[in-house]
């Protein structure tokens, strides 16, 4: 299944996206695409419902990000061999571990606004897990079973304020409109290998990443595995798992994003998104 939100900020409603590319509603049959609803019971049963029985939304509404309520946003830094060496960093022995700000999250199509006194703000088209259950402790072999599903994130760097401005680098990381997630939640039975995904990111129509998520240094399973040693993961959170080579910073010279720039980023099976850079 495809879930997804659509409407106004701060007003989204629940929807499905058909076989034949029709947004359905589903506000009769769920509140919202929250972490209360991303359990396999009410999964279940929404594959139960056919989908030509929900209410099309007309037109060309809005889409929000694909989850709300999000109640934790963690990354994971460095998790591809060939943008550890463009970023001139050594390949982590553990999973490098940073949060965003949930106020970053957007929608897939929103605007990107450049922090005001931004020098370097930077695109990174990630893998993102959207986790389904209570997970503590959780093996590497039952990892896979805490996801409800994947979607495509951007996990947009003030590089500037990342690396220079003291600290750890959620300062570069937390800006508003930092986190667009979706267009959908594809739920985990729809994506049976999560190490077999392409992955491209343009600026203006030039094509700077083009990868797959077959050369994570940690794969997804590692990665829930190893944050829930550390932390229980609630349904509803987002990890983003990390980037593959080909950002603004790795390019010589470097390249950043500017008022008026264009991004396109897809991951395969899990959507596009398109958006416009402005002035924050």
């Amino acid at each position: 299944m495809k879930l997804l939100r659509y409407g106004a900020l701060g007003a989204e409603k629940p929807g499905l996206m058909d076989d034949e590319g029709t947004i359905r509603d589903l506000s009769d049959v769920i509140d919202d695409v929250t972490g209360d609803t991303l359990g396999d019971a009410v999964l279940d049963k929404l594959r139960g419902v056919d989908p030509k029985t929900l209410p099309a939304v007309e037109g060309t509404p809005r889409i929000g990000a694909c989850v709300g309520n999000v109640g934790k946003f963690i990354c994971i830094g460095l998790n591809y061999a060939d943008h550890a060496a463009e970023s001139g960093l050594d390949l982590p022995e553990e999973p490098v571990i940073f949060f965003k700000a949930t106020s970053a999250i957007c929608g897939p199509n929103d605007d990107i606004e450049i922090p005001r006194t931004s020098v370097k703000t930077d695109w990174e088209v990630e893998l993102g897990v959207v986790i389904g259950k209570h997970t503590k402790y959780v093996s590497k072999e039952e990892a896979l079973g805490h996801i409800a599903g994947y979607c495509v994130v951007n996990d947009l760097s003030e590089r500037d304020f990342q690396l220079h401005r003291s600290g750890q680098w959620v300062k570069g990381k937390s800006c508003d409109t930092f986190g667009p997630i979706g267009p959908w939640l594809v739920t985990r039975d729809d994506i049976p290998d999560p190490q077999n995904l392409g992955m491209t990111l343009d600026v203006n129509g030039h094509r700077f990443q083009n990868g797959s998520t077959a050369t994570m240094h940690f794969d997804v399973a590692t990665v829930i595995s190893h944050l829930s040693q550390f932390m229980s993961l609630q349904p509803g959170d987002v990890i983003s798992t990390g980037t593959p080579p080909g950002v603004g910073l790795g390019q010589k010279p470097e390249v950043y994003l500017k008022p008026g720039d264009k991004m396109e980023l897809e991951i395969q099976g899990l959507g596009t998104q398109r958006q416009t850079v402005v002035a924050g």
